[in-house]
């Protein structure tokens, strides 16, 4: 994005000016607007949780300006630190953020009904997508997401990668990822660039503005926390007394221990579902390969293995079960992290070490750029071109990400019938 950009009179509220008054003062919008505003996103965010990050960016940071690029930048990084689909549990403090708990529930819901039934449709023997079109519209959404995910990186290192120390840190979070398990390199890059930063930020204020203010208090938290570590040991004692609470607890298991989301819980949930026998390995790959195609989380993938397991719950009882459990573990730890998390930013060595992990995030960004978006997206010139071109329309001609969407595909199309 450009400085003009930044500058354009949005939908939304402007950016934070001043200091919060308490939690009550995060609840700018209505549950109505999140709902409308995260369904757009549901329908038109594909690329997965590294490109939905600069959806968000684009839809709620520049164009609505419902907070900050720092706030916006902030959560990202609490996001990346918790276990859990990381870019949903962005846009549940977002939706909080914005209207409160019932904002952050309108987010949640928006953000994965639409690709949640496309699943659930296709478990139930709609088919899978083939043929020549098909199969150039998903490589044309993977060539959108590479310039999603570049125009993202290019914002964030703008704004948060000012000087020689956060470049840096940006550059040593991709070598990070380079030599280490991504999902194992991430938090370790962030923890690093905190350490720089607290290192290279000694002597410099706390600013007194920019305060993330949300509508959870110390005692939620910790009921939050106390619940996620309630379930995560009871609900493995209890999975004898009904077939529900074992599908609960397997699902729940699995997003209680992925690091880094998306792609990261794939062997979770085999090892889950595929191994005691409830989905077969190709009903399971044939989901993972439906869940590229669709916008939205690819936790999504829940809706899909819940309706589909056997003997049951399934249909739609099996994938609302299979759903909630796999998104419930990451909701809750953010619920119980968000109010230490915020009183923490109050703090100058807690912003130095916020500076440092913002940049840090820039390079995680960086890397999954080149690795797994331009890596499996680009493979000749032709997808290049088309990636350059989304990407130009974009940051240069301010196209609607809808629209690039929808042109990314049919450039797809168009590339496979050369």
């Amino acid at each position: 994005m450009t400085d003009r950009q930044d500058a354009q009179t949005g939908t939304g509220t402007a950016p934070e000016t001043g200091p919060e008054k308490g939690p009550a003062a995060a609840a700018k919008g209505s549950p109505g607007e999140v709902f409308a505003a995260f369904l757009k996103l549901g329908l038109t965010s594909f690329g997965g949780p590294i490109a939905h990050l600069g959806y968000f960016r684009a839809e709620l940071v520049q164009r609505r300006r419902w907070l900050s690029e720092q706030s916006y930048a902030d959560l990202v990084a609490l996001c990346q630190f918790l276990p859990g689909p990381a870019s949903s549990q962005l846009g549940f403090a977002l939706g909080m953020m914005r209207a409160g708990w019932l904002g952050a529930l309108a987010a949640f819901i928006a953000f994965t009904l639409p690709s949640a039934l496309i699943l659930i449709v296709f478990a139930r023997g709609a088919g899978a997508i083939s043929g020549p079109v098909g199969l150039g519209a998903l490589h044309g959404l993977k060539l959108v997401a590479v310039a999603i995910v570049a125009q993202a990186v290019w914002g964030m290192a703008r704004s948060l990668c000012p000087d020689r120390l956060r470049a840096g840190i940006a550059v040593l979070a991709v070598a990070l990822l380079g030599v280490l398990p991504a999902a194992v390199a991430m938090i370790a890059a962030i923890a690093l660039g905190a350490g720089l930063g607290v290192l290279g930020g000694r002597g410099v204020p706390a600013p007194a503005s920019g305060h993330l203010a949300l509508p959870v208090t110390r005692g939620q938290a910790a009921l939050a926390l106390a619940v996620f570590a309630g379930l995560l040991l009871g609900l493995p004692l209890l999975a004898g007394l009904a077939p529900g609470l074992d599908v609960f607890g397997r699902f729940f298991r699995a997003g209680a221990l992925v690091f880094g989301g998306g792609h990261v819980v794939l062997p979770l949930l085999q090892a889950e579902v595929v191994a005691p026998g409830w989905v077969s390995p190709n009903q399971f790959l044939a989901g993972y390969g439906a869940a590229q195609a669709v916008p939205g989380p690819l936790f999504a993938l829940a809706a899909y293995l819940g309706a589909v397991l056997q003997p049951g719950p399934n249909g739609l009882a099996g994938a609302g079960i299979a759903l909630l459990a796999l998104f419930l573990p990451g909701f809750l730890l953010l619920i119980g992290a968000l109010p230490f998390w915020d009183r923490l930013r109050a703090r100058a060595g807690a912003q130095a070490a916020m500076r440092g992990a913002n940049a840090a995030v820039v390079g995680i960004l960086g890397a999954a750029l080149y690795t797994p978006v331009f890596t499996g997206a680009v493979a000749d010139l032709g997808d290049l071109a088309l990636a350059l071109a989304c990407f130009v329309a974009l940051v240069l001609w301010r196209a609607p990400p809808w629209l690039v969407v929808l042109a990314g595909a049919a450039g797809g199309v168009g590339l496979g019938a050369l």
